[in-house]
């Protein structure tokens, strides 16, 4: 009698162990729950270069803004910058979420912590940017995204057609004294950008015309290299009409302050040529520098769940291709190039696609570099601002 007992109290224990085992086993193989969706802030401060977030105030077509408001209910508020220098400083003071961030920019911003890395899983669209910009120098540090590629282009040598009969072929037409094909001088007829990143475009016409400098990279520069292409600054200082960083502002200078040539965007080239202005660009024999911007995250965003969605929104093949279209930009996803209605199906190969590698793109000069010594950013800006006092 015991032993039976002891015999069914075993099979009774044997199969509530199985039956436990079992609930755990069933339990094991519960799908996991998905997790839940971030809680977008409803809005998004970004602070951007003119021209690449659009509402359609201007034109009607182009609009990438309002369809992601209603889409996302973030709202989007731009506050528009003309110089790399001037979004570092106000990245730095705080109270934005997103920069489109130039590469004379976005070193120094990952350097001093302003910006954090990104998550590009929680941009899923990241693989669609072009092979040639997904891990650029400029974002792409120790390992990390900082940021998602947004658009690029050169920085074309900009001409009214009146003044030059035929194209011109060098730089040399904005920083040497001379005639231009109209019999008039140049001085008070040239532009110079305001920004000390412009010394690389110095030292790249430099490149070509003194040789024994051995200049081979624009942004890395040893003493001698960079006292040179001071030098040429200087010369063309007694030139300049104007120093300018407002796209808009030189616009008009060229509509109606006898500006003839300067170092531009095709963002104006295209605004002039839109408004019957007699203006067209070129890149000269010596190259050019340019730009790939970042949509950059700030370390301090108040509002990032937005600003994911933004940056997932900014790299759809039609916000690239309308973006590209209005700026005169290449997009930074290749899937853009077919199909927009704005840009067109050769509008990539007119924005200069097959150019990359003929760019020099802007990024932030730093003491260590390739060649050894270098003179750093601190340098350049210092440099710089005296160059345009007439120092």
């Amino acid at each position: 009698m015991f032993a039976n007992r002891t015999r069914h109290s075993s099979r009774l224990a044997a199969l509530s162990a199985g039956i436990v085992i079992a609930l755990v086993g069933c339990q094991s193989k519960k799908e996991p729950e998905a997790p839940a969706a971030p809680v977008l802030e409803g809005q998004v401060d970004i602070i951007a270069w003119p021209g690449y977030i659009e509402r359609g105030d201007t034109d009607a077509a182009y609009d990438w803004v309002k369809p992601f408001e209603a889409k996302t209910a973030c709202k989007v508020n731009v506050k528009t910058a003309g110089t790399s220098d001037e979004m570092v400083s106000l990245m730095t003071q705080g109270g934005y979420d997103l920069v489109t961030a130039s590469g004379d920019a976005s070193l120094r911003l990952i350097r001093g912590g302003t910006v954090q890395a990104i998550d590009v899983a929680r941009v899923p669209s990241y693989s669609s940017v072009d092979e040639r910009l997904r891990e650029a120098a400029w974002h792409f540090v120790d390992g990390k995204h900082y940021g998602v590629p947004y658009t690029w282009g050169p920085n074309v040598l900009m001409y009214n057609t009146k003044a030059f009969k035929e194209a011109p072929t060098s730089w040399a037409v904005v920083f040497e004294p001379m005639k231009y094909s109209d019999g008039k001088s140049n001085k008070g007829r040239v532009q110079a950008y305001d920004g000390a990143i412009y010394i690389a475009d110095a030292a790249l016409y430099l490149k070509t015309k003194q040789p024994d400098l051995a200049i081979t990279d624009p942004f890395a520069l040893n003493e001698a290299q960079y006292a040179a292409a001071l030098g040429v600054l200087r010369k063309q200082h007694p030139l300049v009409h104007r120093y300018w960083h407002d796209a808009n502002v030189q616009v008009q200078d060229f509509t109606n302050e006898g500006v003839v040539a300067s170092g531009s965007w095709p963002f104006q080239a295209n605004t002039l040529a839109f408004n019957s202005q007699p203006i067209a660009s070129t890149v000269p024999v010596e190259g050019a520098t340019g730009w790939a911007d970042t949509t950059m995250l700030s370390a301090t965003a108040a509002h990032p769940n937005c600003a994911y969605e933004w940056m997932e929104w900014s790299i759809s093949p039609k916000v690239q291709g309308d973006v590209s279209a209005w700026f005169g930009s290449v997009p930074a996803v290749p899937a853009a190039c077919a199909g927009n209605a704005l840009l067109g199906d050769t509008g990539c190969a007119t924005n200069g696609f097959e150019n990359f590698s003929k760019i020099w793109f802007w990024r932030t000069p730093e003491g260590a570099c390739a060649g050894g010594e270098c003179v750093p950013y601190s340098r350049w800006s210092t440099d710089y601002v005296a160059i345009m006092g007439g120092r």
